[in-house]
């Protein structure tokens, strides 16, 4: 039986995804993390290609439940993005033994994904305003349930050691044993969650702010560069150093603050200030034409391996994920290169 054209976008769906985190992972050298000639020492480049090819199904099934929803068949609540996100973590997990390599690309891919289903039902095409519109109404629409999976996926995905503690806060302690009960009692929503992590954690903050950095930094960047460069590493690396110059990254500020206190919001305050010199550089590398002059390409080169250096603790993560989230949304928007 052929296809829909609605299975068609959702199988499109997927493989924008996927294809977004292979070339994130892919773009070289992206200073600090892990990349085509780059492994860390408990995760491989291997181990982030297994990843980006497992998290696939679960963005197809989150396409297909955003065309629902489009369609006034479900409602946004009952589209569970969280159960979505959770399986995804599952997915990538049982893939390989590399650890947490797509947490928080999963947490921004799954939104996007659907956001993506529904403003092809309504519109019959993609465009960057109307998708980051929906992002806003997918993440919002989220409830207590979706919290509870994405506390089981973080648990699954063993971040929580990177995690920290936050005092008198609106949300459950991802730490509290008792935490799914009181997200349930409570009617503490994923979106709820995300806007009291938002004041630490970049992914966070993406989640309940339709992605703005997404939207406003990655993807004009990607366009952009592709479109000067023709060459698509340099576009990835160059929106990444963007990304990175703009929006510090709070999981290296979270790993230098947490060695002086596991108060999140006090640890991130202190990793901002300790790393604030890592933005600096990226900045400077990109003023200096990074993988385009010999001088931006040595001075890129001497950043990774100096972030390199510190094993781990200076890997910008969570700038990574939002690169992947940036590249999703310029493919689903008909960037080809």
């Amino acid at each position: 039986m052929p296809a829909s054209q609605e299975e068609v976008f959702a199988y499109e769906v997927m493989v924008a995804g996927q294809l977004a985190s292979i070339l994130e992972v892919s773009g070289w050298p992206k200073p600090g993390n892990v990349h085509r000639t780059r492994d860390m020492p408990d995760v491989r480049y291997e181990h982030f290609l297994a990843g980006a090819a497992a998290l696939g199904p679960s963005l197809r099934e989150a396409a297909i439940r955003g065309i629902d929803s489009g369609r006034g068949v479900i409602s946004l609540s009952d589209v569970c993005i969280g159960a979505l996100i959770k399986r995804a973590v599952l997915d990538v997990n049982s893939w390989h033994k590399g650890g947490n390599t797509h947490l928080g690309t999963c947490i921004l891919l799954v939104p996007l994904a659907v956001a993506a289903g529904k403003t092809y039902a309504e519109h019959d095409c993609v465009t960057p305003d109307e998708l980051r519109r929906n992002v806003l109404e997918v993440t919002y629409n989220t409830t207590a349930i979706d919290a509870v999976n994405v506390y089981e996926a973080i648990r699954i995905a063993g971040a929580e050691r990177t995690l920290g503690r936050a005092e008198a806060t609106e949300a459950p302690d991802v730490f509290d044993r008792r935490a799914l009960d009181k997200l349930i009692s409570e009617n503490v929503t994923l979106y709820d969650v995300m806007k009291v992590s938002s004041e630490w954690d970049n992914v966070a903050s993406e989640f309940v702010s339709g992605m703005r950095n997404v939207f406003k930094v990655g993807y004009p960047s990607i366009v952009e560069n592709l479109n000067s460069t023709r060459d698509i590493n340099i576009t990835i690396v160059h929106a990444y150093l963007r990304l990175l110059s703009e929006v510090p990254d709070t999981l290296i500020a979270r790993k230098a603050g947490l060695k002086e206190t596991k108060d999140i919001r006090l640890a991130v305050k202190i990793g901002l200030e300790k790393t604030a010199w890592v933005s600096q550089e990226a900045r400077k590398i990109l003023g200096l034409g990074g993988l385009t002059t010999p001088e931006g390409r040595k001075a890129l080169e001497a950043l990774d391996e100096r972030l390199h250096e510190a094993r781990g603790e200076l890997n910008p993560g969570t700038t990574a994920d939002l690169l992947a989230a940036s590249i999703m949304v310029a493919l689903l928007c008909g960037l080809r290169y």
